[in-house]
C-alpha cells in the first residue's frame, strides 16, 4: 500500500505539471493570435483613415469602367440598421458607383425601401432589363433582392421550360432537342423578367464569409469580398475593395 501511495504522488504531480504546461501554451498561442489580429485591425483602420482623407492619391480617382454592377450582401440582423445601409449607399454614390443591388436573406432591406428612398432622393429603383442604362453623375439605380425572388424566378423559369418540353415532345421525335442546358435556363429567366445583371463585384457585410443565398446564376464571373460587420464599415475599406477589383484581370473561358 505504501509503495502504491508513493508512486501515485509523483504521477499526480506530473499530471498537474503537464496540465498547467498545456494551459500555459494555449494562453500563449491565444495571446499571439489575438495580438496579430489586433495589429491587422489597427493597420486596416489606419489605412482606411488615410484613404478616406485622400492622402493616398491612387485611391482618389477610381477607374469605375469595370464596375458596371455592384452587389451588396448584408446579414439580415445587421440589415435592420437602416441608417448604416443608407450611409453605405451614400458612400457608393459619392465614389461614383451607378448600379447597386442590395440583398439579405430575410427581405429586411425590401421592407426598408421607403426609408432608403426617402433619405436618398437621387436613387431610383432598378427595373429589370437586358441592358444597364447609363446615368448621370448624380443618380444611381438600386435593386432590392431576397431569396424569395430567386425561388419565384426558378419556379417561373421551370414552368416555361416544362411547357417548351411538352411542346417539343409533341412536335418532334428527336430527343436530343429535348435536352435543356444552362443557356436555356438563362434564356428562360430572361424571358420571365428575372435574370438581372451579373454583378462584377459582390461585397459581403456580416459574420459569414459566403454570399448568403444570393442567386447563384448571377455569380458566374463575380468577384466576392468579405468586408466584416456592417457596424464596423469604413469608407476607406470600401474604396480599397473597389480599387483592388479595378486591378483584377478576369479571363473568361469559352
Amino acid at each position: 500500500m505504501r509503495s502504491a501511495s508513493k508512486m501515485r504522488g509523483p504521477n499526480r504531480w506530473t499530471a498537474q505539471i503537464g496540465s498547467f504546461s498545456l494551459r500555459l501554451i494555449w494562453h500563449f498561442i491565444h495571446f499571439i493570435i489575438s495580438t496579430w489580429f489586433f495589429v491587422l485591425g489597427l493597420a486596416g483602420a489606419v489605412d482606411s483613415c488615410l484613404i478616406s482623407s485622400g492622402l493616398l492619391k491612387k485611391y482618389n480617382d477610381l477607374n469605375l469602367g469595370k464596375l458596371r454592377y455592384l452587389a451588396i450582401v448584408v446579414d439580415s440582423d445587421e440589415a435592420r440598421q437602416t441608417s448604416k445601409v443608407i450611409k453605405l449607399l451614400q458612400w457608393l454614390s459619392d465614389i461614383g458607383v451607378k448600379h447597386v443591388c442590395l440583398y439579405d436573406e430575410e427581405g429586411v432591406l425590401k421592407k426598408s425601401k421607403d426609408a432608403i428612398l426617402e433619405k436618398l432622393d437621387h436613387i431610383r429603383l432598378f427595373k429589370e432589363t437586358d441592358e444597364i442604362i447609363p446615368l448621370d453623375k448624380k443618380n444611381m439605380t438600386l435593386e432590392l433582392a431576397s431569396p424569395s425572388d430567386g425561388k419565384e424566378a426558378v419556379a417561373r423559369a421551370a414552368n416555361l421550360l416544362f411547357s417548351k418540353h411538352l411542346e417539343l415532345r409533341n412536335t418532334t421525335e428527336d430527343q436530343e432537342e429535348n435536352i435543356f442546358t444552362e443557356a436555356h435556363m438563362t434564356e428562360a429567366l430572361r424571358a420571365v423578367g428575372c435574370s438581372g445583371p451579373d454583378p462584377d463585384l459582390l461585397l459581403v457585410y456580416g459574420p459569414a464569409r459566403c454570399h448568403l443565398g444570393f442567386p447563384p446564376w448571377r455569380l458566374r464571373y463575380t468577384e466576392i469580398v468579405h468586408m466584416g460587420p456592417l457596424k464596423s464599415m469604413k469608407n476607406g475599406s470600401l474604396m480599397k475593395a473597389i480599387y483592388k477589383f479595378t486591378l483584377v484581370r478576369q479571363n473568361y473561358g469559352k
